[in-house]
């Protein structure tokens, strides 16, 4: 351990000097108090320390402690249905500890030291292990078995290897490797979060990640270990976008990174996830979130940390074969604190005074997602899913961070705050936003027995483009210049936005849609659309059409519940039906 002494503080920044024997990204503690800081900067022998707690009244010449190892988050059973803050402080120990407000220097442990977990091998004395091998599991949540991995960098054979209740520091095996040395596995391991964990090789993410939410599996799906960002400006539902998207996603683990963002907003957070029930199992969907909650009140220099702790912990799970995703909400507080921490540092400023850095900074992060081959014998593949909220300020989407990430991901769902004065929810705007992995994902989808569903999506989002086209005559000359095809192409489009694009959150059958659900919904919009052009090349008057009483039934074919889908077969009869009545019934021009 070495140590130095504080010489300069300035706010979150701290010189200490006397610290030649320390390396950088080290782990200090800092002052009388053992505040926890992190080495950013080393000159001679003066370190710069980002201190990840406040820093009023430590005074120069209290000592610094430098603990000898970078940043590392403690990996084992522990972290599903827990509640971390940007170090990995788990919150309900820490309010143990020391009440309701954040004592500074507290320093509790991140996983649990005292609870038994039942760990049940899957290996056997003698066999042969590499790094990532899974040697056992512990049965961590009804959802989630956590299988224990061979640490990275171990390699050998099984000296031995128990079954039975054990923390998560007891040995569990004993591994012997070539040279005759002994290395010890316990359920835990520890990873430095600023290095991404290590995997066999990398593949084309081609599997969509499905969200429910209609206008994304549509017009602009995510892939299993793709990358995706989401920037609106304030109040046009970003945070509900990513709260959809933990609470529905088909991720088998998610990991929700709360970064500078409103504390009432994480409470929400809280208070919801324990009462929502995961689609597909019936159980809480806590029983596979981890979350971390670093709240715009919390010291500002956490924020760094807070989304490479998120990333580090999703990695842990990816390893072992487990489909991730990773929300990060939002990455525009952790880039402030970038630019914050270099400007004490006094670095030359780029555009809008953030760091010069900043571009290789996020996609450094995002650079982490991906669908990978594990490593290990048994050729596990597992899936790193990353979506980044960024709030640009005022809306501006050229501002830095927002330019920045769109430089590195391949999906882009832009926020729109016109729709969202309109209250149209998901307010993503479909002539704005786009997905690089469309031409993956739609073969895919087609793939399972969805039939169509490329060509339905491309005419879905054609009507949309000649709707913005049309608006611009109607603007211009009023509705009555337009001919009747294309006021039914109006009609159409207005189904789409309203009937299909419109999903309200809240709503307890709204919230979710299958891609089965999904596809019928597109389908029915789609067929009034090529009935009613049918009909009126057959003299049908448009006005008979857009008042057909099936069409309420399309507008609350959204509220069906999943289990009741024989309902929208029947509407498509109902609507066969009510248009062939218009021509028997002699509403035909003469």
């Amino acid at each position: 351990m070495s140590n130095g002494r504080i010489v300069k503080i300035s706010g979150p920044l701290v010189i200490a000097e006397g610290m030649e024997n320390t390396n950088m990204f080290d782990v200090v503690r800092v002052g009388n108090k053992k505040l926890i800081g992190e080495i950013i900067e080393m000159r001679g022998d003066r370190a710069s320390i980002q201190v990840y707690e406040e820093t009023s009244g430590l005074a120069p010449g209290e000592p610094v402690e430098s603990v000898g190892e970078p940043l590392s988050v403690e990996l084992g059973p522990g972290l599903i249905e827990a509640m971390f803050d940007g170090i990995q402080r788990p919150l309900d120990a820490v309010r143990d500890v020391a009440g309701d407000f954040i004592a500074r220097g507290v320093d509790v442990p991140s996983l649990n030291r005292e609870k038994k977990w039942d760990f049940k091998p899957l290996k056997n004395a003698g066999d042969f292990v590499t790094a990532g091998d899974v040697i056992g599991f512990v049965q961590e949540t009804t959802l989630i078995q956590h299988r224990i991995m061979i640490p990275y960098g171990i390699e050998g054979n099984i000296v031995e290897i128990k079954e039975g209740s054990f923390t998560v520091l007891d040995v569990v095996a004993t591994v012997k490797d070539k040279n005759g040395s002994i290395h010890n596995v316990t359920l835990m391991q520890k990873w430095p979060v600023r290095r991404g964990r290590p995997y066999k090789n990398k593949i084309a993410p081609e599997e969509p990640m499905i969200t429910g939410q209609r206008i994304i599996d549509t017009f602009f799906p995510v892939a299993k270990g793709g990358t995706a960002c989401v920037p609106g400006p304030f109040g046009s539902g970003k945070t509900v976008v990513q709260h959809q998207l933990a609470k529905w996603a088909d991720a088998e683990i998610v990991v929700y990174v709360g970064c500078g963002e409103r504390g009432n907003e994480m409470t929400d957070v809280l208070m919801e996830f324990p009462e929502l029930k995961d689609p597909k199992s019936g159980e809480p969907l806590m029983k596979r979130t981890v979350l971390i909650a670093n709240t715009s009140n919390m010291p500002v220099a956490a924020r760094e940390a807070s989304i490479y702790t998120g990333i580090t912990i999703a990695e842990y799970f990816r390893d072992m074969g487990y489909s991730v995703a990773i929300m990060a909400d939002s990455t525009s507080r952790w880039a402030e604190a970038l630019r914050e921490m270099s400007g004490r540092l006094e670095e030359m400023p780029g555009e809008e005074g953030y760091p010069a850095y900043l571009t290789s900074r996020a996609a450094a992060f995002y650079e982490r997602a991906g669908k990978v081959e594990c490593l290990g014998s048994d050729g596990r593949i597992g899936a790193l899913t990353v979506i980044g909220a960024v709030s640009p300020p005022g809306g501006d989407l050229s501002e830095p961070v927002t330019q920045a990430t769109l430089k590195i991901v391949k999906v882009f769902w832009g926020l729109d705050s016109q729709l969202a004065y309109k209250r149209h929810f998901p307010a993503i705007n479909w002539l704005l936003s786009y997905s690089l992995y469309l031409d993956k994902i739609g073969p895919y989808i087609e793939g399972t027995g969805i039939k169509d569903w490329q060509d339905m999506t491309k005419e879905a989002m054609k009507i949309l483009q000649e709707e913005d086209e049309l608006q611009e005559i109607v603007r211009l000359v009023g509705i009555d210049a337009l001919s009747e095809k294309d006021r039914l192409t109006l009609e159409a489009a207005k189904s789409l936005r309203e009937d299909y694009l419109h999903q309200n959150a809240f709503h307890e059958v709204d919230t979710y849609t299958s891609l089965n659900k999904q596809s019928k919904m597109l389908k029915l919009i789609l067929e009034f659309y090529h009935l009613a052009q049918n009909a009126l090349d057959n003299g049908v008057y448009l006005s008979k059409l857009t008042v057909l009483p099936v069409r309420e039934k399309i507008a609350r074919a959204k509220y069906i519940p999943e289990n009741e889908m024989e309902k929208i077969d029947a509407i498509f009869d109902e609507l066969k039906q009510q248009i062939n009545s218009l021509y028997e019934g002699g509403a035909v021009n003469a």
